[in-house]
């Protein structure tokens, strides 16, 4: 944490961590310490002779090789990790007196993992499935962590289910097959015959399953928590996660072509953007319920698969958070990380939902075996800043050597660690709540209703998104072999919408299902991505400026300053790494090489003035480029003879610039005026910006049209 200026500002608690010494700091030694002049040959009998058993380095290093993989998580396997900070804006004393939580002059300490939930560590970051989203908050009360999705809700309701919907979007187990996706038999026989997954399904068929990058993800709390004041009233509560960025996805074909071209998009995007000083903030909202409104929904609070409509509970910004440091090494913080729904800390408290309750059981258990044993919190980015003390003893890996009695209570010790006085008011105290029943296996009936929320999240969708999701369920259900499977799960879908499972039908080879009576209930604009644009900026957009030889070098240069000054990173490709020659002989440094690169890695693209495209394998690169990045509703920009460039390239009805120093008015839209000398642009239609070389206006309406990220009315291109 004190790596960079803002994690060293005195507001912060400072997170210790412990780091080996520096390798470049003496020689090479053995784990005790034994300094090694030869690690290149094992010792031997002669020079072809026996390996001798007594070379205790030779031995010491294979079995330490032999040892150090330890098993990876059954869920959330591949993931990534930052350390940061998180700030409140103003005391939430008022509904918590969770410590972290009360002073805007005080920074907590976070630790946040990003990951995919079903591949394992070697599979791609692009694959359509959940986000896990876990915070580590290291508090002057103790560690809490906050685990959640970026989708709001989940696939089951109660947690004896969990075992069985793994089983069943893991790979196969005849053949291990797929790796990190959910295109086959077995998940959509489950969820056919399991409706409480709809809600959830909807969300894994919708772009929200396929984030552009973590710093545009948003993520959620799933379950309703409590919060309790000092004077122990309590309050619901939901947690969200909103990116300062905006809400920003891929679309499934840009998704399987970078799995391909760079199979570790998403984590190399958040490693790179924080070592450039781009450090990704997130906005962290409650949803509050008083107790007394518990039943006031047509809903049940504790139903995991279920939302609160921002409509009904608005969303109450209460603290940021910033992601402002990479970690020294990926084992030791990221993969060795541990987080735990039931790690909380005084003033937020569980809830009674039955999922809640199995992962305050499983997280810890799974821990257990993943890190070796019981003393994992000791490992440096599980340490809680808080002092700890108490009478944990011994097991694999500890580390602390303890002095006195380990046991409660005594008089040796001195009563030591003694049991908190009933007026501190800083003691972890479960809220009192009344519970009573019969021993029963038999879920509420608040918790019947399996397609009202689907339906919601159906109807809250722009067109677009609508044609995505028919898309996506095509798609998946596409691969699924057995027929009767395709035939029950459109019957499900069914009863969220008609149309929708029609159009899947349609596409999967399947009969129509049966009109049946579907939900209509008031659509939720928070859950379009249409409403989560961010803050209007092009921070972080990763821009391509195609250039060759002849290209114009003082436009060219002006664009990028302009560019890069508001945030962006615009990069210049050509058809070879180096330079190319500008127009009046200035060397033009290139950024990367165009066989290097795809469309699909960046937001945007510009064909700069001077620019040719060759009748060649290279000119067709940069054409398909330009292709991709329409198709796929990226801004698309051109100036001067690039303008001419684009306009053969996006289909007749989209509005250009096609001639330097000419505007075609035909049809068309306009930002910014005339802009430059001759009238020359920019023209501005769904994301296409052209101009000639002239237009000083270009950059201006480039910017709008890069910040509004898609533009999914424009018509398909030709060829």
């Amino acid at each position: 944490m004190n790596d960079s200026p803002d994690s060293r500002d005195p507001k912060d608690q400072q997170l210790q961590t412990v780091r080996a010494p520096d390798p470049a700091g003496g020689p090479l030694t053995t784990d005790q310490g034994v300094t090694v002049d030869h690690t290149d040959d094992a010792l031997a009998g002669g020079e072809r002779g026996p390996t001798l058993m007594e070379d205790f380095h030779f031995r010491e290093k294979i079995t330490r090789f032999d040892h150090e993989r330890i098993p990876e998580r059954v869920v959330h396997a591949r993931g990534a990790g930052a350390y940061g900070y998180f700030e409140p804006y103003e005391s939430c004393a008022a509904f918590t007196k969770a410590a972290f939580l009360q002073d805007p002059s005080v920074r907590t300490p976070v630790f946040v993992r990003f990951s995919t939930v079903q591949g394992p560590r070697g599979s791609a970051d692009t694959v359509r499935d959940v986000r896990g989203f876990a915070t580590k908050f290291y508090t002057s009360e103790g560690n809490y962590d906050l685990v959640g999705n970026n989708f709001p809700v989940f696939f089951i309701q109660d947690g004896i289910k969990f075992p069985d919907f793994v089983h069943a979007v893991k790979p196969e187990p005849h053949n291990e097959i797929p790796t990190g996706a959910s295109a086959h038999d077995t998940l959509w026989d489950f969820v056919s015959l399991q409706p409480e997954t709809l809600h959830t399904i909807m969300w894994l068929m919708s772009d929200r399953a396929i984030p552009r990058s973590y710093r545009m993800m948003q993520g959620f709390g799933v379950h309703t928590f409590r919060f309790v004041t000092a004077d122990g009233k309590g309050t619901f509560v939901k947690f969200h996660w909103k990116p300062k960025l905006g809400v920003h996805s891929l679309v499934w074909d840009e998704a399987q072509e970078v799995q391909g071209r760079d199979p570790d998009f998403n984590r190399r995007d958040l490693w790179d953007m924080i070592a450039a000083g781009h450090h990704p903030e997130y906005e962290l909202g409650v949803q509050l319920v008083p107790e007394e409104d518990e039943h006031a929904f047509d809903f049940d609070l504790l139903d995991a698969t279920k939302i609160i409509p921002e409509e009904q509970v608005p969303v109450r910004p209460i603290g940021r958070m910033v992601l402002n440091r990479n970690p020294d090494n990926f084992f030791a913080e990221t993969e060795q990380v541990a987080f735990h729904t039931a790690n909380v800390v005084p003033g937020i408290d569980f809830t009674n939902d039955p999922l809640l309750q199995a992962r305050n059981f499983s997280y810890l258990d799974t821990q257990l075996i993943r890190l070796g044993g019981p003393n994992f919190p000791h490992l440096p980015v599980n340490r809680a800043v808080a002092p700890v003390r108490n009478n944990q003893r011994d097991g694999y890996h500890q580390g602390q050597i303890h002095r006195g009695t380990s046991y409660s209570p005594n008089s040796l010790g001195g009563g030591c660690p003694a049991i908190a006085d009933p007026s501190d008011t800083s003691a972890y105290r479960h809220m009192a709540e009344r519970v009573d029943g019969r021993k029963i296996r038999k879920r509420s009936p608040s918790f019947e209703d399996h397609y009202t929320q689907p339906a919601l999240f159906w109807h809250s969708l722009a067109d677009w998104e609508r044609r995505h999701v028919i898309d996506a369920f095509r798609f998946e259900l596409g691969k699924v072999q057995a027929m009767q499977v395709r035939t029950r799960t459109v019957e499900e879908l069914a009863h969220v919408d008609g149309e929708l499972a029609a159009a899947v039908a349609d596409g999967i080879g399947v009969p129509r299902p049966a009109a049946v009576g579907t939900p209509s209930p008031r659509p939720s604009p928070a859950l379009s991505f249409e409403n989560n644009t961010g803050d209007g900026s092009i921070s972080t957009r990763q821009i391509a400026l195609l250039v060759t030889d002849g290209v114009t070098a003082d436009r060219l240069s002006a664009l990028k300053d302009a560019l890069n000054g508001q945030g962006a990173m615009a990069e210049a490709l050509a058809p070879h790494d180096g330079t190319v020659t500008g127009g009046d002989g200035e060397e033009v440094p290139v950024d990367r090489a165009l066989p290097t690169v795809a469309a699909v890695l960046y937001d945007a693209v510009v064909v700069p003035d001077g620019t040719q495209l060759p009748d060649d394998a290279h000119g067709d690169a940069a054409r398909r480029f330009v292709r991709n990045a329409y198709r796929h509703g990226k801004a698309v920009g051109g100036y001067g003879s690039g303008a001419g460039v684009v306009a053969a390239l996006v289909p007749d009805a989209v509005a250009t610039a096609s001639v330097p120093d000419a505007v075609a008015s035909s049809g068309s839209s306009t930002s910014g005026g005339s802009g430059g000398s001759g009238g020359d642009g920019p023209v501005v239609d769904r994301g296409v910006v052209t101009a000639g070389s002239g237009s000083d206006a270009f950059t201006e309406a480039f910017v709008e049209a890069v910040a509004a990220h898609r533009h999914w009315e424009r018509p398909m291109p030709r060829g």
